[in-house]
């Protein structure tokens, strides 16, 4: 196996395959955290199978997002629902990781969820310290999210929804979105396209902006 890191001049070195040099000397440099954050943010991406969740994390992510998509096997016939997704191929099977830095002092670390519900027994462990996450919402299919949705409230976890743009998906008032789903007036609902590093950028800020006032948000007994 060939593995690739940065020189001290941004070049590659390889290690481990040809022309190794015997370990790994540090990160890439545009991997480096910068030296100004001072708070760090772990949120996960959740939603059904196909929904975008990998896009979104490539689209926004600052480093080389580490992702662990595998091509779609006999093994998911049957048992995965590939309505509105037919084309799809690949899958993720473990997660997705990026980075963030929403300003000089606040970095994001974005964990992506499999979506398929035979991998979700290992959202126990993504959630793990995540103060909030952005669900992805495919109007193609409304209820896979049903289910995504009702497991994080049963958790306890603050979360924005964010319905992501499909070519060629059917458009519904976003009032009409929240009855179906069930959303407190007060959980923000918005539109999104994972592709766009800004949009998906913009979601993320209105998570953490929720994230802020809940915070703010005197306690009732």
């Amino acid at each position: 196996m060939d593995y690739r890191i940065s020189d001290d001049d941004g070049g590659t070195s390889g290690v481990g395959g040809v022309g190794g040099v015997g370990g790994i000397t540090g990160p890439r440099r545009e991997d480096v955290l910068p030296a100004s954050a001072a708070a760090a943010v772990k949120v996960v991406i959740v939603g059904g199978f196909g929904v975008g969740k990998t896009t979104m994390v490539g689209s926004v992510s600052e480093i080389r997002p580490l992702t662990t998509e595998e091509t779609m096997t006999q093994a998911g016939v049957g048992v995965d629902d590939l309505a509105g997704v037919e084309r799809k191929t690949e899958t993720t099977v473990a997660m997705d990781f990026g980075r963030i830095s929403l300003n000089e002092r606040l970095v994001l670390y974005l964990f992506g969820t499999p979506g398929q519900e035979r991998f979700w027994f290992l959202w126990n462990g993504l959630f793990e310290g995540a103060l909030g996450a952005v669900v992805l919402l495919d109007t193609r299919r409304l209820e896979v999210s049903f289910d995504v949705v009702g497991r994080l409230e049963e958790r306890g976890v603050p979360f924005v929804v964010a319905v992501n743009a499909f070519p060629g998906a059917p458009a519904y008032p976003l009032q009409e979105l929240r009855a179906a789903l069930d959303l407190p007036d007060a959980v923000p609902l918005i539109d999104c396209d994972a592709r766009d590093r800004g949009s998906s950028r913009d979601t993320l800020i209105t998570l953490v902006s929720y994230l802020q006032a809940l915070t703010m948000t005197p306690e009732t007994s």
